[in-house]
């Protein structure tokens, strides 16, 4: 995560204390969470990735963030942990009172949290401004606004450390003074209200600063709240995801000064050619071309065939863009009819949705719909005239069907407290619900005539009519992580072939 924070010129304006505060928030916000982990690293745990929506008054959706925990590995001859964090404004602040687009990356040392190495990078117009802070060379006993969160995870319900933004170093203090429940877009959770105080927030014009920690072994950080002249801010979960860690060790930073390009006016730039079906990235559980034919049956019965394809990679309205397909092949009857097809355009590297087309038949041509995904907005219009706000990261179904296979499902070993659930936002036919995975422990299945292994996964979505079908999916126990059986009410879908068919 990189984030540039503001200091001393945040404290000559009050919409530059403002969005200092709405960038401490973010920062609060998305470092807080408790891994479940037996070792002694500070709270990281790697493949964690929370998203946050930001409210303002009575302003839903002004900001969002992201916080994740990437990798752990070496940087130069020391045990690091890798962070991401990215924040941005959103229109309404971004026209009130500053806009930013704006992350940060720290390394850490596992065992203490101290950062290692800073980049920050601000983009606001014209090219990125990137700092660095190595502290190789010169080891400091200071947290900085991410590093400080874990410290404070991990220490008890009171105490104070000193962090260090800019040239200056500050003292924290906090104390857990109640208990709370927090009703978020990513669920309901039972808190602790935790009270932070620090002149480094009274510079830059913040208020009874707030943040609520979930009460389980996750202590996830649910909301964080603060006051300003403008108003109160406020920051909520909108997603809770646990990724496949990334395992390739981390590299030291090399920072580059970038020399300026001459501007030369009459001169037009070739734009760069692209080049269709290029071929996904290595960190995705599936290649471009791969093709999953499935036989759906109720009662036994086989009722259809139907196929899910990572079909190709094009540009789509300008943008590079993967397209994935669902299409039924053969039916024996309602409610399927053969030609029926969904179809999610997504980025190719997050799988985050752009546009969603539902053309279906007979009995479900209720369903039909396109819709189209904002990610600068994080709005979803659909229909003719419908459009609504979604939280961060919003996934349609069929994203999702491939997005699960990259996520850390491991089963918690405590069943009565599964912090290793899942929560991620899904578009279903007019709004957002909010999907829980929850993972179960590898078990057999019977597939083609043969015994396979595989892991359950539990999914519950808030909506009513879905969940009275006990959705159930079971993945590979590979590196693919194909979906080899899914089950929804009295339907029952096995995969029958896998293949790569390469896009034309």
């Amino acid at each position: 995560m990189r984030f540039h924070l503001f200091t001393v010129m945040l404290r000559r304006t009050v919409g530059f204390a403002t969005w200092a505060g709405l960038s401490i928030l973010l920062v609060w916000a998305l470092v807080h969470a408790r891994p479940a982990t037996a070792s002694n690293d500070l709270g990281f745990k790697i493949g964690e990735r929370l998203t946050y929506t930001v409210g303002f008054e009575k302003f839903s959706n002004v900001a969002y963030a992201e916080l994740y925990t990437v990798s752990k590995g070496k940087l130069g001859d020391a045990e690091a942990i890798e962070l991401r964090a990215r924040v941005k404004t959103l229109d309404f602040v971004s026209a009130a009172f500053y806009l930013i687009d704006e992350s940060r990356t720290v390394f850490a040392a596992p065992d203490s949290g101290i950062p290692l190495y800073i980049a920050r990078t601000r983009n606001v117009g014209g090219l990125p401004k990137e700092t660095f802070q190595n502290n190789l060379a010169a080891p400091t006993g200071n947290f900085d606004l991410v590093t400080m969160i874990y410290k404070i995870r991990n220490s008890e319900a009171s105490g104070s450390f000193n962090i260090q933004e800019g040239e200056k170093i500050y003292t924290v203090t906090f104390q857990t003074t109640a208990g709370e429940r927090i009703r978020t877009d990513a669920g309901e959770f039972d808190t602790s209200l935790i009270n932070v105080q620090c002149e480094y927030f009274t510079e830059i014009g913040l208020k009874d600063f707030r943040i609520n920690l979930s009460t389980d072994e996750a202590k996830v950080p649910v909301a964080v709240r603060f006051r300003t002249p403008k108003g109160e801010f406020r920051a909520k979960v909108a997603s809770i995801q646990n990724l496949e860690p990334q395992v390739e060790t981390i590299p030291t930073p090399s920072p580059v000064t970038t020399p300026l390009p001459t501007p030369r006016p009459s001169t037009t730039p070739t734009p760069r050619a692209y080049n269709d079906n290029q071929p996904l990235a290595a960190d995705l559980s599936f290649d471009l071309g791969e093709t999953l034919e499935y036989r759906l049956s109720t009662g036994g019965q086989p009722v259809a065939t139907f196929v899910l394809k990572a079909a190709e990679r094009k540009q789509f309205k300008g943008v590079d863009s993967l397209i994935l397909t669902a299409s039924v092949n053969e039916a024996s009857g309602e409610p399927f009819t053969a030609g029926d097809s969904i179809r999610a355009v997504v980025d190719p590297e997050t799988l985050g949705p752009r546009e969603l087309d539902i053309k279906l038949s007979g009995a479900l041509a209720a369903a039909n719909q396109t819709a189209i995904f904002d990610e600068k907005t994080n709005t979803i219009s659909f229909s003719a005239t419908g459009r609504i706000d979604a939280p961060v990261g919003t996934h349609s179904i069929l994203s999702l069907a491939y997005a699960m296979r990259s996520f850390n499902l491991k089963p918690s070993k405590d069943t009565s407290n599964p912090i290793n659930d899942t929560r991620v936002a899904v578009f279903w036919e007019n709004r957002p619900y909010i999907f829980t995975l929850r993972p179960g422990a590898a078990e057999t299945i019977n597939l083609k005539g043969e015994t396979v292994s595989a892991q359950p996964i539990s999914i519950t979505t808030g909506n009513p009519k879905l969940d009275a079908l006990n959705i159930k999916v079971w993945l590979a126990n590979d590196e693919s992580r194909t979906p080899l059986r899914i089950v929804a009410g009295t339907y029952q879908a096995d995969l029958i072939s896998s293949r790569i068919i390469p896009p034309r």
